[in-house]
């Protein structure tokens, strides 16, 4: 089977963003098929391609992936004028190549929105099996954000979403909100699958290796000190200001044992330095964005991992963050800030502190608490892992997507080692 694969933001673990398409892609080559990833230049992440772009692309190919990158960089701290136009344009791109390139099955994932274009033209003009993943529902986040309030944009995008998919012979939901959020626009349940993000244990968990990653703690945070982390975007919908007021809270307790660490980039980064440089949070450390095997040094040196998100009723289902499924493959406790279904898992595993949303008080609470009870905290790691390894381990997940990929396969071109096809119900 011949994959062609749409992620816009996709990076190898050299990069400091997500991984779950590199990994997706890397367990098809181990199932005897072949991937073309089509992507673009995203800010912190890293393609493994080096040579130069020639007429706009550079191609190669990383581990058995045959890679397409659009030169188009993106950033998270880009402007949402020039975000929106950047992805306009690697939809325009992509269609070219659902339209030229040879393929059984066409994959696409978001963010953004707009990456199931390619695959709703190749459906319905190519006749081609479209496999569409939803990792945030759009526009539903925007709009509870207030992000997006202009009605021709919503309902623009409203159509753009009902279009892919109702065009998509299958679809992925990475939540259980999205699940639901795409049984809603009238898509039978037989045709979604939750495949939700996954723990990548090779990396964090250096024990079933064999080889430990150095260990390291940014300057400023003792040996000695509770150290709280937070890995990923510095951006609205991360809610970042939570963390902030905790710090506060904390500092006018006395409490300069505890440092909560931030690492990563976006476009509220600088907002949030000048706040804590105003305020005189010294308890707050801002680091730079780091690789995966640094990221698990730091994990084995931190103590917790904080989980925040904005105060967004959307964000309680509706998201499946990389960052959780990080901490816990680490071992290490996470701190949730607001409610859900991952809140839910934390208590039920008892790996980690639940506090409400918009309470500092309760957050610098349960950083307290962490401090004054490491046997207690030690033991919610190790909840974690057990967690991290039965339910999440990224290599499961990754052949259930992959055993889903394979039933989009057309009949009479059955996937590498399976005999299966789809109905012919599910064609039209």
């Amino acid at each position: 089977m011949k994959v062609l694969y749409f992620h816009q933001h996709f990076s190898t673990p050299k990069g400091a963003a997500g991984i779950r398409s590199y990994e997706m892609a890397r367990r098809l080559v181990a199932h005897g098929h072949q991937v073309t990833m089509v992507c673009g230049s995203y800010g912190g992440g890293n393609t493994g391609l080096t040579g130069p772009f020639i007429r706009g692309r550079r191609t190669g190919s990383v581990e058995g992936i045959e890679i397409i990158e659009f030169d188009l960089s993106y950033s998270n701290a880009d402007g949402f004028i020039k975000r929106g136009l950047t992805f306009v344009k690697f939809a325009l791109r992509s269609i070219g190549l659902a339209f030229t390139q040879r393929y059984d099955v066409l994959f696409a994932t978001t963010t953004p929105l707009t990456a199931g274009i390619p695959g709703i033209l190749a459906r319905w003009l190519r006749r081609k099996p479209f496999v569409f993943e939803v990792r945030d529902l759009w526009p539903e986040l925007p709009r509870e954000m207030g992000v997006i309030t202009n009605p021709l944009v919503l309902w623009a995008m409203g159509v753009l979403e009902w279009l892919s998919y109702r065009s998509a012979h299958r679809l992925v939901g990475l939540s259980p909100g999205i699940v639901e959020g795409i049984a809603k626009r009238g898509v039978p349940p037989e045709r979604i699958a939750m495949i939700p993000n996954g723990c990548d244990l090779e990396i964090f968990s250096p024990a079933q290796e064999g080889e430990s990653p150095q260990p390291w703690r940014p300057e400023g945070v003792a040996d000695t000190d509770l150290m709280a982390v937070f890995t990923g975007t510095h951006g609205m919908a991360n809610g970042l200001d939570a963390v902030l007021d905790a710090a506060a809270v904390l500092q006018q307790r006395g409490r300069s044992d505890i440092k909560l660490v931030l690492v990563g980039q976006g476009r509220l980064k600088p907002e949030l330095q000048a706040r804590a440089q105003r305020e005189d949070l010294d308890n707050v450390v801002f680091h730079d964005p780091v690789d995966k095997a640094r990221l698990a040094g730091l994990m084995v040196s931190a103590d917790l991992g904080m989980q925040v998100l904005a105060n967004v009723p959307a964000f309680y289902y509706g998201t499946s963050p990389n960052k959780f499924f990080d901490y816990i493959a680490a071992g290490l406790p996470v701190l949730n800030n607001y409610p859900g279904w991952l809140a839910e898992m934390i208590e039920e595993q008892h790996c980690g502190f639940a506090v409400p949303p918009d309470d500092a008080s309760a957050f610098a609470d349960a950083l307290e608490q962490a401090a004054a009870d490491r046997a207690a905290l030690e033991e919610m790691g190790r909840n974690a892992h057990t967690l991290a390894a039965e339910r999440f381990d990224r290599h499961r997940l990754a052949d259930e997507f992959v055993a889903w990929l394979e039933q989009a396969a057309p009949q009479g071109r059955p996937a590498a080692g399976t005999s299966a096809g789809m109905s012919k119900r599910e064609k039209d």
